[in-house]
Parts: C-alpha cells; sequence; structure tokens
C-alpha cells in the first residue's frame, strides 16, 4: 500500500528521519516546518495521513489538528501526534483536539509502518463514500454530511472481556455516557454482533478463554460488524498482536494499564467516525434511490425504467412469459394547470401516482414517464390481464375526482391507456414502447378516457 504523508516537525533532522523511513516503504513524503505551513500544504498536496510534532513554535500540534479537524474539507485526514510528550494527559488533549493517535519518540518502526497503513487504509474507505457523495451532490440530490467534530456524541457500546472485574471497569467508566453491554465468550459476542445495532466494539486481547485476534477476523466477517469500529486493549509491549490486530483491520487500540480519560477520548473519536460515515452511507444510498426516482411521485423515473425495461424482457423471452406494458396518460392536463395553477397540478400527479401504486402488484414497474405520462411494466402478465388492471384504474380515475388542497376541493380527471405486449425473442424494448404509444395515439383520438390494447 502506497500513500501520500505530510510530516510536520520544526527540527529538520526529525523530518529528514522520518521522511527516510516513510521513503523506503515507498510511501510519497511531503513535508512542512510550522503548523501554517502544514495547513498550507494539506490545501495544495491533499495528504492521505498527517504525522505531526506536537512542540512548533507559533502554532503548536495540538492547534494545528484542531483547524485540521475543523476544516469539512480536511477533517477526515488522519492525524498521528509523533512526539516526545508520552503523558495520557498529553495523549487525551491531542485526542480532544482530533488526533487520531499518538506514536512517542523514538518511533518504533513498526508501530510507525502498522498504524499508517492502518489509519490509510480505513481513510481509502471514507474516501470512497465521500467521492459519492459529491457525485449526489453535484447532481443537486443531496446535501453533505455533517462535520466530523461534533459535540455530544454517544453510542451503543460492546466489551468483549472474560474478566469480570476488568469488564466491570470498562462498563463504569463508559456507561454514563453510552449504553454498555458486555460479553465474555466467543459465542455470546458473536450472537450480539448478529443481533445488536452497536456503534463500537471493544475486544480485549488478554482474554483467557479464547484468542481475541481471531474474534476481531470473525467480526470482520459478520454483515452486521463490517463497519462497526474495533477497539482493541493490549498489554503494554505486546507487539506482536497490536501489529496483527491493526493489520486485520481494527480501529484503534489501547495498552494497559488504560488510563480512564484516554478510553473515554479514543471512544468518542470511534463514535464520532462512526456517526460520520454512517451519514455518508446514507446520502450514497439516498443518492441512488434518488437517481432512479422521480422526486415529485416517488415512483420511479423514465431513466430506471429504460434500463430496467431490457431486464424484464431478456427475462420474459428466456422463461417465455407474457410481459405488459401499459402506458397512460391524463386527458387534458394543460387545462388543470391553466385553471388552479401548477402546483395544483402537481397535487394531481402526486394523488395519480398513489392510485397508480394501490392498483398494481408489487412485481410491478410504475414509473413516471415524464410529464403527465405513467407506465406501469407487468410481468407474468399477458395483454387480457394488463386491460383488466388498466379497465379498473380508468374507471377509478373517471368515478372519483382527485382531492386538492384550494377550492373547489376537487377536481374531475379522466386517462387515456395504451397497452403492448412483448411479442417473442426478436422484441425490442424499442418495439414495445412504440407499439404501446401507437395505442395510446389510437386511445386519444377515439375519444380518450378510454383503454386501447395494441392488435399487432
Amino acid at each position: 500500500m502506497t500513500a501520500r504523508v505530510l510530516v510536520v516537525d520544526d527540527i529538520l533532522s526529525n523530518v529528514k528521519l522520518l521522511e527516510a523511513k516513510l521513503t523506503s516503504e515507498y510511501f510519497e513524503v511531503v513535508t512542512a516546518f510550522s503548523g501554517a505551513e502544514a495547513l498550507e500544504k494539506i490545501e495544495g498536496c491533499d495528504p492521505d495521513i498527517v504525522l505531526l510534532d506536537v512542540m512548533m513554535p507559533g502554532m503548536d500540534g495540538f492547534e494545528c489538528c484542531r483547524r485540521i479537524k475543523a476544516n469539512p474539507k480536511t477533517a477526515h485526514i488522519p492525524v498521528v501526534m509523533v512526539t516526545a510528550l508520552d503523558q495520557p494527559s498529553d495523549r487525551v488533549t491531542g485526542l480532544e483536539a482530533g488526533a487520531d493517535d499518538f506514536l512517542t519518540k523514538p518511533v518504533d518502526d513498526a508501530a510507525l509502518f502498522a498504524r499508517v497503513r492502518s489509519l490509510v487504509r480505513l481513510k481509502m474507505m471514507t474516501d470512497e463514500l465521500r467521492m459519492r457523495e459529491t457525485t449526489g451532490q453535484s447532481m443537486g440530490l443531496l446535501d453533505p454530511a455533517s462535520q466530523l467534530m461534533e459535540a455530544g456524541i454517544s453510542g451503543r457500546i460492546l466489551i468483549i472481556e472474560d474478566r469480570p472485574d476488568s469488564a466491570a471497569w470498562f462498563t463504569g467508566a463508559l456507561q454514563s455516557a453510552n449504553e454498555v453491554s458486555t460479553a465474555d465468550t466467543f459465542e455470546e459476542a458473536m450472537v450480539r454482533v448478529r443481533g445488536g445495532d452497536f456503534d463500537l466494539i471493544v475486544v480485549s486481547l488478554g482474554m483467557r478463554g479464547f484468542d481475541g485476534l481471531r474474534l476481531c477476523s470473525q467480526l470482520r466477517s459478520l454483515p452486521e460488524g463490517r463497519h462497526v469500529p474495533i477497539l482493541v486493549v493490549v498489554s503494554d509491549g505486546d507487539k506482536r498482536k497490536l501489529h496483527q490486530a491493526l493489520e486485520m483491520g481494527v480501529n484503534d487500540y489501547l495498552t494497559r494499564p488504560v488510563d480512564p480519560n484516554e478510553l473515554v477520548a479514543r471512544v468518542r473519536t470511534q463514535l464520532r467516525k462512526k456517526r460520520y460515515a454512517d451519514r455518508l452511507r446514507h446520502n450514497v444510498q439516498l443518492s441512488l434511490e434518488m437517481a432512479i426516482t422521480d422526486q415529485l411521485t416517488g415512483l420511479h423515473n423514465r431513466r430506471y425504467m429504460a434500463r430496467h425495461l431490457d431486464n424484464l424482457i431478456a427475462q420474459s423471452q428466456k422463461t417465455g412469459k407474457a410481459l405488459a406494458f401499459v402506458i397512460m396518460d391524463i386527458d387534458f392536463f394543460k387545462t388543470v394547470n391553466d385553471t388552479h395553477g401548477h402546483d395544483i397540478g402537481d397535487e394531481v400527479l402526486q394523488e395519480f401516482a398513489r392510485r397508480i401504486s394501490a392498483n398494481v402488484r408489487g412485481i410491478d414497474l410504475a414509473c413516471r414517464y415524464g410529464g403527465e405520462e405513467f407506465v406501469v411494466v407487468m410481468p407474468d402478465t399477458d395483454v387480457a390481464f394488463a386491460y383488466t388492471v388498466a379497465e379498473r384504474l380508468r374507471r377509478s380515475i373517471e368515478t372519483t375526482p382527485i382531492p386538492i388542497s384550494r377550492a373547489p376541493g376537487k377536481v374531475k380527471i379522466t386517462i387515456s391507456i395504451g397497452i403492448a405486449g412483448c411479442e417473442g425473442e426478436n422484441d425490442t424494448a424499442e418495439a414495445l414502447l412504440h407499439r404501446a404509444d401507437q395505442a395510446l395515439y389510437r386511445a386519444k383520438n377515439t375519444g380518450r378516457n378510454r383503454v386501447v390494447a395494441d392488435a399487432a
């Protein structure tokens, strides 16, 4: 794995040492010698991770980190404090400023590379979500996810520890702000994660009854655990387990003896990241739904119908089952808009869409084709049955006026409907659309308010 690393330190020899180590592992290195320069470089070089010294003149590392995390454009970039400070209070200050981790000088090479690779790997997943969200924004489909550094964060936490006194200590430290559950066996942990909507899992790697690393690996393989951050607790000096845990994708770690303030700070950091990633995923899913949905009526749009129709025709030809295509048009809809206004016209379209949905089956594909035209594609359906459904809908529209929000309180409309059926292995979506459209044309030319099936 390669990545662009921004190294920030006011001492040239420290910068050169880290640059040499990282370059030897094929990382691309960018350097800065002050907090202000670091902020400028971040804007220009878009690093994947920042290694940031704390003790710098002018703007120290804590303040630089706060500014990185306060900027929505850079808040997702992981920041690792590389410093001679090694007290728990210093780590808590850094974590509260938004830092993702602390590495103490002199930096252990294996720890440096493991942590950089781990954080970059996690950032790449976030980058993919951010890129898809940006696409949705550019299409005008959604607003951006909120900032990463939000206050008052809490969540549902699962503690996996088979020593009762240790589990009780973790629970006591976290339960004032979070909902905390515990598990003390491998099987119970798997069952709880499968059935629970957890925001964070804390795993002790010093358990006596089973292998915590194997559990982490199994949790990552579960659909319910794939996106839940994992924080592992390791004994001080157990570098092998820590490096293995980071390689398999755990999000963060604590070393024993655990400082309670550092525990709370790291938990809060992971909950913030989980909340941010969840919002990104929600926005991506929303943009996908909005890309295929008509915003006014909630039905599928023409783009989705056009792409899906080919698949439905291919399936019909493969199975030999019938497929019916129904196209509908509101008669004299321009008169509705001219008489009552376009806002009332929108209400009519929305109610018409609701009635279409109420009259078709779950397997049918209902779409707004454009303007006042609507389409229903009906798999496993011949033209005769589609005619019955269409006639029922036509009568419903004719006999039950559409309610509107202004006087006179309702408006009467009628619809014209054309129907065509799939005609075998050589039929195409274009030909099917044409035949249905011709049937609709005949319905309108012979008096409107009627259903006409293609005679071919």
